[in-house]
């Protein structure tokens, strides 16, 4: 492992105390630890050989740079340097006792792991149990007397400001329960002084308001459940054992669950139990003369994460984080807007199974036939100008105009079954006998099948067993089965059986063809005479939108900011788990994106967001790749990929409950000019940011598409114009 990304491994050690990766926090702990030199310098000790150890083992390298197998090792050093004198045998004990603490994480990832939870702090509470209590028996291990000149400690540290902040803040009338909160903080780490949890508190406050907030609501909830039952609120100072309320409240409150009204409410109905816990675990390890430490934490976590497994409905009443970003308001802010661009109940996206545009003749809760378990189901026709179904006098199947017209498959996936050989019917006439026809099942993933029936017999250019891919002939329109003329019945449903239930599961991308314009509906459920379409794609506009892995892209910029003028070099790659993404080889960017039936859209940015790639992510943040003229995209993007964490700070208060700031984006096709080159397109998209009704800022960007590639684009900022030219890769 290379020098940093072992120093990264140390840092966030830190940090994961609190479940952070900010380096400014992990830099106030540091500070903090070292307020007593020793128990700083045996954390540092024990952190370094953790995870060193864990490289030496061959652990996951990832795991050891973020910290995990670092954390509960330092927890352990810093109790034991604390407790004991420094000399070379408690550097001895230290090292096999990270080594130890080490070990039993690893242990924990696997059993605990396996039920989908976290180990926490466990590692730690085994450790310094079994050193405590092995050390007993240790002649060399010496009771340290640091501590009692507390102030000459922290003037060697810090000099005269940390001695002034200190009296400073015990000079000011605090509230008792203030007082405790700031040394209950700062016992996380064993400093029991005002200062160390006040610098911890605004640590706290710079990694994540909601995880302030919320530690201040675990903590007040205590005081307040501990003054109505007429408990002795003394018991918190136990060694401010009051630190399993703030740990408590902020991974239940918005690390491990979304932050909302219900974690919040979840924080203050668990604070009983973990009073029940600090009081009874307190008694029972009395005897052994062995401190709680952060047991109750542990234990009300793990209980409530595990028993929110076997819920069968309220899944978000609270929700539990499913890709953690470590930081409670990343974790609200993507799952925010997740749910706004897309379908959360969506695993696989199911599109329109034929070409061209045809009409919905019969939609959920139909008027003939789609009824009670069958009732999420569309029947598809195609209509003239004139909004009739068939040409001529209607009396032959040939006459309609769906008749013998090509299906397609709406997903990726296998034939499941083909049930064929049911002759179409004649005009009027129906075969209920054979209800649903010559019919095929596609299975896409688990739970997830789609039906065509009523097709025509002897027209299935797939069987039984195949894998068929999105937009794959699988059979021509028919007349067999209940159908009284020709159509297409459509559905999804759960299980792999002709004659299954519906499901509710919408269609992912279509055009809605609407006068006087077209609409691009999304995740949406077409309605009875919708005419719709999947997506025509332009071959131009497919060339220039349709990234893929190995491509290479460069534009000259020039600008009257200094920051975008010269070349700039994209190149686009794929990561282990095929998720691709555009890398500015010139710099520390990246965007990710995803392309699928006819639609480009990016789905999260990291880096330098002075970069032309945040640009080209901003402006194309959703792209269709058929020609509309004034079809009008809208989408919205992640709130703190655009603003700035400064100006975030009063929404990340109010997050779960409140969203004031929007930011959102539009797209819309201006011109095509069309030659023998395959035609140009003018796209126009914007980016506004508002404080409600209020405009806060506003990006303009033009494009130019010539030849299947973005010609021309043009940017628009509050300080900069800046006019990006393709050039031919030369890299």
């Amino acid at each position: 492992m290379q020098l940093k990304a072992f120093t990264d491994s140390i840092v966030n050690s830190y940090s994961q105390v609190f479940f952070s990766k900010s380096r400014v926090f992990a830099f106030l702990i540091i500070l903090v630890t070292f307020f007593d030199f020793y128990a700083g310098l045996s954390g540092l000790i024990a952190v370094a050989a953790s995870n060193l150890a864990a490289i030496l083992i061959g652990f996951n390298r990832l795991n050891i740079r973020s910290g995990f197998y670092g954390f509960n090792s330092l927890l352990v050093a810093l109790g034991l340097g604390m407790y004991y004198e420094f000399n070379a045998e408690l550097v001895l004990v230290l090292l096999f006792a990270s080594l130890f603490t080490l070990l039993v994480s690893v242990m924990l990832e696997g059993v605990i792991g396996k039920y989908g939870l976290p180990y926490l702090s466990i590692p730690f509470l085994f450790g310094i149990w079994m050193v405590l209590l092995a050390a007993r028996e240790y002649t060399s291990m010496e009771i340290s007397q640091r501590g009692v000149y507390s102030l000459n400690e922290m003037y060697s540290l810090g000099g005269n400001w940390l001695v002034n902040l200190h009296e400073y803040l015990y000079s000011l009338p605090l509230p008792d329960i203030v007082v405790l909160y700031f040394r209950s903080l700062g016992a996380i780490f064993f400093q029991y002084h005002l200062v160390p949890g006040f610098i911890i508190a605004i640590g706290v406050l710079i990694y994540s308001r909601q995880a302030f907030l919320l530690s201040i609501l675990g903590f007040v909830s205590a005081w307040v459940f501990y003054l109505m039952i007429g408990a002795d609120i003394n018991a918190l100072s136990y060694s401010y054992i009051g630190f399993n309320f703030i740990l408590t409240a902020i991974a239940i409150g918005g690390f491990f669950i979304i932050p909302s009204k219900w974690s919040y409410l979840w924080v203050i109905l668990l604070t009983p139990l973990t009073s029940f816990l600090i009081t009874s675990t307190s008694g029972m390890f009395a005897a052994s003369q062995l401190s709680i430490y952060s047991l109750p934490f542990n234990l009300v976590v793990l209980m409530f994460l595990y028993i929110l497994k076997f819920r069968e409905r309220h899944y978000r009443k609270p929700e539990i984080v499913t890709v953690q970003h470590f930081s409670p308001e990343m974790n609200f802010y993507t799952k925010d807007n997740f749910r706004k661009r897309f379908d959360e109940n969506v695993s696989i996206n199911i599109t329109l199974p034929f070409w061209g545009e045809w009409t919905v003749t019969q939609g959920h809760d139909g008027e003939q036939t789609h009824k009670n378990d069958w009732k999420h189901a569309w029947d598809f026709e195609i209509t003239g100008e004139d909004g009739i179904y068939h040409s001529g006098s209607g009396t032959e199947a040939e006459d309609f105009y769906c008749f013998n017209k090509p299906l397609l498959a709406p997903a990726d996936g296998w034939v499941e079954d083909i049930l064929d050989g049911v002759d179409d019917n004649a005009i009027g006439e129906v075969n209920l006998d054979q209800n649903w026809g010559n019919t095929i099942i596609i299975k896409h993933a688990d739970k997830v099948y789609t039906k065509l029936s009523h097709l025509k017999k002897d027209s299935f250019k797939v069987g039984k067993g195949d894998y068929v891919k999105r937009g794959d002939v699988l059979a021509l329109c028919g007349n067999s089965g209940r159908s009284p003329k020709p159509h297409l019945h459509f559905q999804v449903q759960a299980d792999p059986y002709v004659g299954s239930p519906t499901i509710d599961y919408p269609i992912a991308f279509h055009i809605l063809n609407e006068i006087p314009s077209c609409k691009l509906e999304t995740y949406s459920r077409p309605k009875i005479y919708d005419i719709i379409s999947n997506i025509d794609i332009n071959d131009s506009l497919h060339k220039a939108f349709h990234f893929v892995p190995g491509q290479k892209i460069q534009f000259r910029l020039t600008s009257d900011d200094e920051k975008y003028s010269g070349q700039v070099k994209l190149l686009v790659k794929a990561d282990p788990y095929n998720n691709t993404y555009i890398h500015d080889e010139g710099g520390n960017a990246k965007a990710w994106f995803r392309t699928e039936a006819g639609m480009t859209y990016f789905t999260h940015f990291e880096g330098d967001r002075h970069s032309f790639l945040y640009l080209l992510f901003l402006g194309l943040y959703r792209s269709v790749s058929g020609y509309y003229q004034g079809l009008k995209v809208h989408d919205e993007y992640t709130l703190s990929i655009i603003i700035s964490k400064t100006g975030m700070i009063l929404q990340d208060f109010i997050a779960p409950f409140y969203t004031f700031l929007h930011a959102d984006f539009e797209i819309e096709f201006l011109k095509m000019e069309d030659d023998l080159s395959g035609g140009k397109i003018g796209l126009r998209s914007l980016l506004t940011v508002r404080a409600g009704k209020r405009i806060r800022n506003a990006i303009d960007f033009r494009f130019d598409i010539d030849k299947g590639r973005i010609d021309k684009m043009y940017i628009s900022t509050i300080s900069a114009n800046i006019e990006a030219t393709w050039e031919e890769p030369d890299f």
